[in-house]
Protein backbone atom coordinates (compact mmCIF):
# COMPACT_ATOMS: atom_id res chain seq x y z
CA UNK A 1 0.00 0.00 0.00
CA UNK A 2 0.94 3.58 -0.63
CA UNK A 3 1.61 4.03 3.49
CA UNK A 4 5.18 2.87 2.83
CA UNK A 5 5.98 5.48 1.34
CA UNK A 6 5.97 7.38 4.79
CA UNK A 7 8.75 5.18 5.98
CA UNK A 8 10.96 5.52 2.63
CA UNK A 9 13.47 8.20 3.45
CA UNK A 10 15.46 7.47 0.58
CA UNK A 11 13.60 8.92 -1.80
CA UNK A 12 14.21 12.46 -1.95
CA UNK A 13 17.77 12.68 -2.23
CA UNK A 14 17.77 10.96 -5.15
CA UNK A 15 15.00 12.48 -6.88
CA UNK A 16 16.25 15.61 -5.98
CA UNK A 17 19.57 15.10 -7.75
CA UNK A 18 17.77 13.65 -10.84
CA UNK A 19 15.92 17.14 -10.77
CA UNK A 20 18.57 19.19 -10.61
CA UNK A 21 20.01 18.07 -13.37
CA UNK A 22 17.40 17.45 -15.62
CA UNK A 23 14.39 19.25 -14.96
CA UNK A 24 12.20 20.70 -16.97
CA UNK A 25 12.80 24.56 -18.72
CA UNK A 26 9.07 26.08 -18.40
CA UNK A 27 8.18 29.25 -18.74
CA UNK A 28 6.19 29.49 -15.49
CA UNK A 29 9.10 28.31 -13.44
CA UNK A 30 11.58 30.98 -14.78
CA UNK A 31 10.79 32.75 -11.49
CA UNK A 32 8.94 32.47 -8.18
CA UNK A 33 5.20 33.73 -8.98
CA UNK A 34 2.36 32.70 -7.34
CA UNK A 35 0.20 34.32 -9.90
CA UNK A 36 2.55 32.26 -12.65
CA UNK A 37 2.16 29.17 -10.96
CA UNK A 38 -1.53 29.58 -10.58
CA UNK A 39 -2.12 30.50 -14.03
CA UNK A 40 0.14 27.38 -15.40
CA UNK A 41 -1.73 25.28 -12.91
CA UNK A 42 -4.98 25.72 -14.34
CA UNK A 43 -4.12 25.83 -17.89
CA UNK A 44 -2.29 22.43 -17.41
CA UNK A 45 -5.75 20.86 -15.97
CA UNK A 46 -6.75 18.51 -19.14
CA UNK A 47 -4.22 20.01 -20.96
CA UNK A 48 -0.72 19.03 -22.37
CA UNK A 49 2.72 21.03 -21.11
CA UNK A 50 3.32 21.65 -24.88
CA UNK A 51 0.02 22.93 -26.11
CA UNK A 52 -0.08 25.11 -23.04
CA UNK A 53 3.30 26.73 -23.48
CA UNK A 54 2.26 29.78 -26.17
CA UNK A 55 -1.03 30.22 -24.26
CA UNK A 56 0.68 30.67 -21.16
CA UNK A 57 2.94 33.18 -22.42
CA UNK A 58 -0.04 35.09 -24.46
CA UNK A 59 -1.77 35.30 -21.55
CA UNK A 60 0.83 36.67 -18.88
CA UNK A 61 1.71 39.73 -21.66
CA UNK A 62 -2.20 40.51 -21.27
CA UNK A 63 -2.30 40.00 -18.17
CA UNK A 64 0.47 40.35 -15.99
CA UNK A 65 -0.88 39.94 -12.13
CA UNK A 66 -4.01 39.56 -10.33
CA UNK A 67 -5.14 43.22 -10.65
CA UNK A 68 -4.95 42.64 -14.75
CA UNK A 69 -6.67 39.79 -14.31
CA UNK A 70 -9.90 40.73 -12.13
CA UNK A 71 -10.55 43.60 -14.26
CA UNK A 72 -10.73 41.91 -18.10
CA UNK A 73 -13.74 42.15 -19.48
CA UNK A 74 -14.90 38.60 -20.27
CA UNK A 75 -15.05 38.31 -23.98
CA UNK A 76 -11.05 39.45 -23.88
CA UNK A 77 -11.14 36.67 -21.17
CA UNK A 78 -12.75 34.07 -22.97
CA UNK A 79 -10.50 35.01 -26.47
CA UNK A 80 -7.28 34.73 -24.51
CA UNK A 81 -8.29 31.44 -23.40
CA UNK A 82 -9.44 30.26 -26.99
CA UNK A 83 -8.01 26.64 -27.59
CA UNK A 84 -7.69 25.70 -24.15
CA UNK A 85 -11.21 24.67 -23.98
CA UNK A 86 -13.14 24.00 -20.24
CA UNK A 87 -13.77 27.42 -20.46
CA UNK A 88 -15.28 27.63 -16.75
CA UNK A 89 -11.45 26.73 -15.59
CA UNK A 90 -10.77 31.13 -16.74
CA UNK A 91 -14.26 32.17 -15.51
CA UNK A 92 -13.46 30.50 -11.90
CA UNK A 93 -10.05 31.95 -12.41
CA UNK A 94 -11.24 35.46 -12.76
CA UNK A 95 -13.88 35.22 -9.97
CA UNK A 96 -11.04 33.97 -7.52
CA UNK A 97 -8.83 37.02 -8.79
CA UNK A 98 -11.51 39.23 -7.33
CA UNK A 99 -11.79 37.65 -4.14
CA UNK A 100 -8.19 38.00 -3.78
CA UNK A 101 -8.55 41.44 -4.69
CA UNK A 102 -11.49 42.16 -2.30
CA UNK A 103 -10.00 40.10 0.82
CA UNK A 104 -6.35 39.19 0.19
CA UNK A 105 -5.19 42.83 -0.95
CA UNK A 106 -4.21 41.53 -4.38
CA UNK A 107 -2.19 38.79 -2.84
CA UNK A 108 -2.53 35.33 -3.51
CA UNK A 109 -2.85 33.94 0.77
CA UNK A 110 0.13 32.21 1.55
CA UNK A 111 -1.59 29.11 3.06
CA UNK A 112 -2.38 26.00 1.97
CA UNK A 113 -6.26 25.80 3.76
CA UNK A 114 -6.82 29.94 2.24
CA UNK A 115 -6.14 29.23 -0.93
CA UNK A 116 -8.64 26.23 -1.06
CA UNK A 117 -11.14 28.66 -0.36
CA UNK A 118 -10.91 30.33 -3.60
CA UNK A 119 -12.90 29.19 -6.59
CA UNK A 120 -11.81 26.80 -8.80
CA UNK A 121 -8.47 25.64 -6.39
CA UNK A 122 -8.54 22.74 -5.73
CA UNK A 123 -5.84 20.57 -3.17
CA UNK A 124 -3.37 19.77 -5.96
CA UNK A 125 -3.42 23.01 -7.31
CA UNK A 126 -2.94 24.82 -3.56
CA UNK A 127 -0.78 22.68 -3.00
CA UNK A 128 1.34 23.33 -6.08
CA UNK A 129 1.16 26.96 -5.20
CA UNK A 130 1.80 26.68 -1.42
CA UNK A 131 5.24 24.50 -2.01
CA UNK A 132 6.56 26.31 -5.04
CA UNK A 133 5.74 29.82 -4.67
CA UNK A 134 5.81 30.33 -0.38
CA UNK A 135 7.89 27.31 0.25
CA UNK A 136 5.46 25.86 2.42
CA UNK A 137 5.89 21.71 2.92
CA UNK A 138 2.87 20.79 1.26
CA UNK A 139 2.14 17.84 -1.17
CA UNK A 140 1.13 18.68 -4.69
CA UNK A 141 -0.37 15.33 -6.16
CA UNK A 142 -1.48 15.45 -9.83
CA UNK A 143 -1.80 12.07 -12.22
CA UNK A 144 1.88 12.09 -12.94
CA UNK A 145 2.13 12.09 -9.11
CA UNK A 146 -0.49 9.42 -8.57
CA UNK A 147 1.41 7.01 -11.21
CA UNK A 148 4.66 7.44 -9.55
CA UNK A 149 3.36 7.07 -6.16
CA UNK A 150 0.90 4.17 -7.18
CA UNK A 151 4.57 2.04 -8.57
CA UNK A 152 6.47 3.45 -6.30
CA UNK A 153 4.07 1.25 -3.73
CA UNK A 154 3.04 -1.69 -5.90
CA UNK A 155 -0.18 -0.20 -5.03
CA UNK A 156 -3.53 -1.29 -7.66
CA UNK A 157 -5.60 0.50 -5.51
CA UNK A 158 -8.15 3.02 -7.91
CA UNK A 159 -6.50 6.15 -8.28
CA UNK A 160 -9.37 7.62 -9.49
CA UNK A 161 -10.61 7.24 -5.75
CA UNK A 162 -10.47 10.20 -3.57
CA UNK A 163 -9.65 8.09 -0.20
CA UNK A 164 -6.78 6.89 -2.82
CA UNK A 165 -5.60 10.97 -3.53
CA UNK A 166 -5.62 11.45 0.41
CA UNK A 167 -3.88 8.19 0.90
CA UNK A 168 -0.95 9.82 -1.83
CA UNK A 169 -1.12 13.10 0.11
CA UNK A 170 -1.28 11.76 3.71
CA UNK A 171 2.13 9.26 2.59
CA UNK A 172 4.15 12.45 1.00
CA UNK A 173 3.31 14.41 3.32
CA UNK A 174 5.87 12.40 5.75
CA UNK A 175 8.79 12.42 3.06
CA UNK A 176 8.68 15.99 1.65
CA UNK A 177 11.70 17.89 2.69
CA UNK A 178 11.22 21.02 4.52
CA UNK A 179 13.96 22.86 2.68
CA UNK A 180 12.45 22.05 -1.11
CA UNK A 181 8.94 21.02 -0.94
CA UNK A 182 8.34 23.00 -4.53
CA UNK A 183 11.60 21.13 -5.89
CA UNK A 184 10.34 18.14 -4.04
CA UNK A 185 6.91 18.36 -5.95
CA UNK A 186 8.07 19.29 -9.66
CA UNK A 187 10.60 16.91 -9.66
CA UNK A 188 7.83 13.91 -9.13
CA UNK A 189 5.56 15.62 -11.68
CA UNK A 190 8.90 15.60 -13.97
CA UNK A 191 9.69 11.85 -13.06
CA UNK A 192 6.15 10.96 -14.21
CA UNK A 193 6.25 13.31 -17.53
CA UNK A 194 9.58 12.50 -18.91
CA UNK A 195 10.70 8.61 -16.88
CA UNK A 196 7.59 7.08 -15.31
CA UNK A 197 5.19 7.29 -18.33
CA UNK A 198 2.01 5.70 -18.87
CA UNK A 199 1.64 2.00 -20.07
CA UNK A 200 4.94 -0.29 -20.51
CA UNK A 201 7.06 2.23 -21.68
CA UNK A 202 8.02 3.21 -18.93
CA UNK A 203 12.08 4.26 -18.58
CA UNK A 204 12.64 2.09 -15.51
CA UNK A 205 16.34 2.13 -16.49
CA UNK A 206 16.87 5.58 -16.02
CA UNK A 207 14.82 6.24 -13.23
CA UNK A 208 16.32 7.49 -9.56
CA UNK A 209 14.12 5.55 -7.62
CA UNK A 210 14.00 1.91 -9.30
CA UNK A 211 15.75 0.69 -6.63
CA UNK A 212 12.95 1.73 -4.35
CA UNK A 213 9.87 0.90 -6.43
CA UNK A 214 8.19 -2.21 -5.49
CA UNK A 215 6.50 -2.25 -8.89
CA UNK A 216 9.60 -2.63 -10.86
CA UNK A 217 10.96 -5.53 -8.36
CA UNK A 218 7.57 -7.43 -8.88
CA UNK A 219 7.41 -6.85 -12.82
CA UNK A 220 4.14 -4.74 -12.37
CA UNK A 221 5.13 -1.45 -13.67
CA UNK A 222 2.94 -1.45 -17.19
CA UNK A 223 -0.52 -2.75 -15.47
CA UNK A 224 -0.12 0.69 -12.84
CA UNK A 225 -2.00 2.88 -11.82
CA UNK A 226 -4.65 1.07 -11.82
CA UNK A 227 -8.26 3.35 -13.07
CA UNK A 228 -11.75 1.77 -13.72
CA UNK A 229 -12.56 1.58 -17.13
CA UNK A 230 -13.78 4.86 -18.60
CA UNK A 231 -17.97 5.13 -19.06
CA UNK A 232 -18.69 4.68 -22.94
CA UNK A 233 -19.40 8.73 -23.91
CA UNK A 234 -23.22 9.63 -25.52
CA UNK A 235 -22.57 10.42 -29.28
CA UNK A 236 -24.48 13.38 -30.20
CA UNK A 237 -25.60 14.22 -34.24
CA UNK A 238 -25.42 17.75 -34.96
CA UNK A 239 -25.72 20.00 -37.96
CA UNK A 240 -23.36 23.34 -38.07
CA UNK A 241 -23.91 26.28 -40.17
CA UNK A 242 -21.38 28.98 -41.83
CA UNK A 243 -23.94 31.69 -42.41
CA UNK A 244 -22.84 34.41 -44.40
CA UNK A 245 -23.39 37.72 -46.03
CA UNK A 246 -20.45 39.60 -47.48
CA UNK A 247 -17.87 40.51 -44.92
CA UNK A 248 -20.41 39.30 -42.17
CA UNK A 249 -21.23 36.05 -40.80
CA UNK A 250 -23.48 34.81 -38.12
CA UNK A 251 -22.92 33.52 -34.30
CA UNK A 252 -25.10 32.91 -31.19
CA UNK A 253 -24.42 32.80 -27.80
CA UNK A 254 -24.73 29.82 -25.80
CA UNK A 255 -26.94 29.59 -22.90
CA UNK A 256 -25.64 30.46 -19.56
CA UNK A 257 -25.56 27.16 -18.06
CA UNK A 258 -24.87 23.94 -19.27
CA UNK A 259 -22.07 22.28 -22.02
CA UNK A 260 -20.17 25.56 -23.51
CA UNK A 261 -22.33 28.07 -21.18
CA UNK A 262 -22.23 31.56 -22.49
CA UNK A 263 -19.74 31.03 -24.85
CA UNK A 264 -20.69 32.20 -28.71
CA UNK A 265 -20.90 29.68 -31.41
CA UNK A 266 -21.74 28.87 -35.23
CA UNK A 267 -25.63 28.07 -35.31
CA UNK A 268 -26.09 24.39 -35.33
CA UNK A 269 -29.04 22.30 -34.45
CA UNK A 270 -29.73 18.31 -33.73
CA UNK A 271 -29.18 15.41 -36.07
CA UNK A 272 -27.72 15.34 -39.58
CA UNK A 273 -29.43 17.75 -41.96
CA UNK A 274 -29.79 17.11 -45.43
CA UNK A 275 -29.07 19.64 -47.69
CA UNK A 276 -32.84 20.36 -48.27
CA UNK A 277 -33.37 20.26 -44.64
CA UNK A 278 -30.47 22.32 -44.40
CA UNK A 279 -32.61 24.92 -46.64
CA UNK A 280 -35.16 24.96 -44.90
CA UNK A 281 -33.40 25.60 -41.29
CA UNK A 282 -31.87 28.66 -42.38
CA UNK A 283 -35.02 29.92 -43.91
CA UNK A 284 -37.01 29.73 -40.55
CA UNK A 285 -34.49 31.78 -39.27
CA UNK A 286 -36.11 34.19 -41.74
CA UNK A 287 -32.94 34.36 -43.70
CA UNK A 288 -32.82 33.48 -47.57
CA UNK A 289 -30.05 31.34 -48.79
CA UNK A 290 -28.73 32.27 -52.14
CA UNK A 291 -25.82 29.49 -51.86
CA UNK A 292 -25.07 26.51 -50.09
CA UNK A 293 -22.23 24.06 -49.88
CA UNK A 294 -21.90 20.50 -47.84
CA UNK A 295 -18.71 21.07 -45.35
CA UNK A 296 -16.61 17.84 -44.61
CA UNK A 297 -18.29 16.34 -41.82
CA UNK A 298 -16.30 16.71 -38.16
CA UNK A 299 -16.14 15.54 -34.61
CA UNK A 300 -15.09 16.84 -31.28
CA UNK A 301 -15.02 14.54 -27.94
CA UNK A 302 -15.97 16.19 -24.42
CA UNK A 303 -15.62 14.78 -20.80
CA UNK A 304 -18.98 12.90 -21.36
CA UNK A 305 -20.24 13.17 -24.82
CA UNK A 306 -19.00 13.06 -28.47
CA UNK A 307 -20.37 15.22 -31.02
CA UNK A 308 -20.90 13.90 -35.26
CA UNK A 309 -21.13 16.85 -37.12
CA UNK A 310 -22.44 17.70 -40.61
CA UNK A 311 -21.65 20.99 -41.61
CA UNK A 312 -23.08 23.91 -44.71
CA UNK A 313 -21.46 26.88 -45.93
CA UNK A 314 -24.21 29.44 -46.72
CA UNK A 315 -24.24 32.41 -48.37
CA UNK A 316 -27.32 34.56 -47.80
CA UNK A 317 -29.06 37.51 -49.67
CA UNK A 318 -28.48 40.20 -45.92
CA UNK A 319 -28.03 39.17 -42.40
CA UNK A 320 -31.50 40.92 -41.25
CA UNK A 321 -30.58 41.67 -37.54
CA UNK A 322 -34.51 42.34 -37.33
CA UNK A 323 -34.93 38.96 -38.35
CA UNK A 324 -34.12 36.27 -35.30
CA UNK A 325 -32.90 37.78 -32.21
CA UNK A 326 -30.98 35.06 -30.79
CA UNK A 327 -28.31 35.22 -33.62
CA UNK A 328 -25.38 37.93 -33.60
CA UNK A 329 -24.32 39.16 -37.51
CA UNK A 330 -20.98 40.21 -36.91
CA UNK A 331 -18.01 41.09 -39.38
CA UNK A 332 -16.02 38.02 -39.94
CA UNK A 333 -12.77 40.02 -38.57
CA UNK A 334 -14.45 40.94 -35.56
CA UNK A 335 -15.56 37.43 -34.73
CA UNK A 336 -11.58 36.24 -35.29
CA UNK A 337 -10.57 38.70 -33.67
CA UNK A 338 -12.84 39.33 -30.29
CA UNK A 339 -14.71 35.89 -29.86
CA UNK A 340 -13.79 33.12 -28.23
CA UNK A 341 -15.35 30.23 -30.52
CA UNK A 342 -14.92 26.56 -28.46
CA UNK A 343 -12.82 24.56 -30.65
CA UNK A 344 -15.74 22.49 -31.16
CA UNK A 345 -16.11 23.76 -34.17
CA UNK A 346 -12.48 24.27 -35.10
CA UNK A 347 -13.46 22.27 -37.92
CA UNK A 348 -15.64 25.33 -39.36
CA UNK A 349 -14.18 28.44 -38.27
CA UNK A 350 -11.47 28.67 -41.60
CA UNK A 351 -14.93 28.86 -43.56
CA UNK A 352 -15.29 32.31 -41.95
CA UNK A 353 -12.28 33.60 -43.68
CA UNK A 354 -13.77 35.91 -46.47
CA UNK A 355 -11.51 34.33 -49.39
CA UNK A 356 -13.93 30.59 -49.31
CA UNK A 357 -17.32 32.58 -50.04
Amino acid sequence: MIVNMRVSGQIPAPLLVWYDGNKRELPWREQKNAYRTWVSEIMLQQTRVETVKPYFARFIHALPDIASLAGCPEDRLLKLWEGLGYYSRVRNMQYAARTVMEQYNGLLPASFEELLKLKGIGRYTAGAIASIAYGLPVPAVDGNVLRVTARLADDHSDIMSQTVRLETERALAGIIPHDRPGDFNQAMMDLGAMVCIPGGEAHCDACPLSRECLAHRAGTVSSLPFRPPKKKQRIEERTVFVIVEGSHAALRKRPDKGLLAGLYELPNTDGHLSQDDAVRYVKDLLLEPLYIERLPDARHVFSHIEWHMTGYLVRVSSLDKAGKEELLFLSRREIRDGFAIPSAFSAYIPYLKEDNT
